[in-house]
């Protein structure tokens, strides 16, 4: 029996002996006359136990069955494990049409022995940044290295761009590391899809920012740079989106926070949908996305967007490439990744180029080629050269064989001991014979 519940027969009983008036005893315990007299009319009637309140040991109307309580928990030990009371609550009715509120939840999992993952936290005194008023204004870009596959497939970085004034996730891909193409990507879901913001927040690293301060050219010079641009930082540019580097990670608080709450949530879907490879993660992204924004995103205090048009496909994919410069031959061919290449026009006829003149090279998201020559777009075709003919000399005559003269030849019939008597040397007189004794 409870302290409240103990006062209560105290003051009842006190009431019955007629120690006290009904309207002191409704004084008390903050009830009418009428519920008073009710009260002390089910003591005389049933002792103390009529005072207990009648739907005590009953089950509410309103109350989940067991069957649902039970899957709750068998899913909340398995697949919605380190889930929110919140977000378990979002999962039971998107996928197993279970529909239970937060608070439910809790005291399910309360019931079952099970530690929620997220408790409430105090606030943290602070003073934060307010959102900027327009959608487009500024976006916040970054990535998120993690086990977002857990054991079913290699660590992934997540690369992600928030609206700081509504919350919206602009874009996200997956990458087996962080790196350059993840961020064009990222750039290109966002410009399709929203339009090209004003501004881009992001942290200092070497993709975004280029350390080689001494390495400018002179029309970087005169254009005021103090660096120069990295390919994102050239797209960025070509885009007229302005470039702000974050000093701090808690500059772009945003996005770091978008982490914590992906890391929870998304994890879990990619955990319930089974995936385990890049592509298929990548595949499951745009979905989510929607999901997501129409759960967080909030409303801006101005609602016309400030994004600006997005260019014509050809354009952006030209922007969104990866730029390397070459030197023609004079052949009129350039020199890629161990391969020749001519430059093609509308018509397929080869490009005449001066030899040694600049050709940019574009590698394009999809992984095809083109190039930039004299400020015209062309594609490129490879060129095999015909293989050299080695020249024959002229032929030998084949070595004759040595000859053999015939077995009845006069020379083979020249006796052995037969010799030339060789011929007197000049001046060279035999000596005298003597003659007698």
């Amino acid at each position: 029996m409870s302290a409240k519940e103990s006062r209560r027969v105290f003051v009842i009983e006190q009431a019955v002996k007629g120690k006290i008036t009904n309207r002191q005893a409704a004084e008390v315990l903050d009830l009418s006359e009428r519920q008073v007299i009710r009260l002390k009319e089910r003591m005389e009637a049933e002792g103390v136990a009529g005072l207990a309140h009648k739907n005590r040991g009953r089950t509410p109307k309103k109350a989940a069955p067991k069957e649902t309580r039970e899957k709750v928990v068998m899913l909340a030990r398995g697949p919605l494990r380190d889930a929110s009371c919140q977000q378990v609550a979002e999962l039971l009715e998107e996928f197993y049409g279970i529909t239970l509120s937060a608070k439910t939840v809790g005291r399910i999992l309360k019931g079952a022995g099970i530690p929620l993952a997220h408790t409430h936290r105090s606030p943290k005194r602070q003073k934060s940044r307010d959102r900027l008023p327009q959608a487009g204004l500024l976006s916040q870009v970054d990535a998120s290295p993690f086990a977002w596959l857990e054991d079913r497939g290699p660590e992934l970085s997540l690369h992600g761009s928030i609206d700081d004034a509504t919350s919206k996730v602009q874009g996200l891909h997956f990458e087996l590391h962080e790196c350059l193409h993840g961020y064009l990507q990222l750039l290109l879901q966002l410009v399709q899809n929203f339009g090209v913001p004003r501004s881009l927040y992001s942290d200092r690293h070497t993709i975004f920012f280029s350390p080689k301060e001494d390495r400018l050219s002179i029309e970087e010079e005169l254009a005021g740079q103090t660096a120069p641009l990295t390919q994102f930082g050239r797209a960025l540019t070509e885009l007229g989106i302005n470039h702000i580097p974050a000093r701090s990670p808690q500059a772009k608080g945003r996005v770091e926070r978008l982490w914590g709450t992906l890391q929870g949530r998304l994890m879990i879907e990619l955990r319930l949908a089974g995936i385990s490879t890049l592509e298929a993660a990548n595949a499951f992204l745009p979905g989510f996305i929607e999901r997501f924004n129409r759960r967080f995103a909030v409303t801006p205090a101005n609602p016309e967007p400030a994004y600006a048009p997005c260019p014509a496909p050809a354009r952006l994919k030209q922007i969104l490439s990866l730029r390397q410069e070459r030197k023609a031959s004079r052949g009129s061919s350039i020199s890629y990744l161990g391969h020749t290449y001519q430059l093609l026009d509308t018509g397929n006829t080869v490009v005449p180029l001066r030899p040694r003149a600049t050709v940019e090279v574009l590698t394009h998201l999809d992984g095809s080629f083109s190039a930039l020559y004299g400020g015209n777009c062309y594609a490129l075709q490879e060129f095999t050269q015909p293989p050299k003919v080695i020249a024959e000399g002229p032929k030998k005559a084949p070595a004759s064989k040595a000859h053999k003269p015939a077995p009845d030849h006069p020379w083979r019939r020249m006796p052995i001991n037969q010799t030339k008597k060789a011929a007197p040397l000049p001046n060279d007189n035999p000596l005298p014979v003597s003659q007698g004794g």
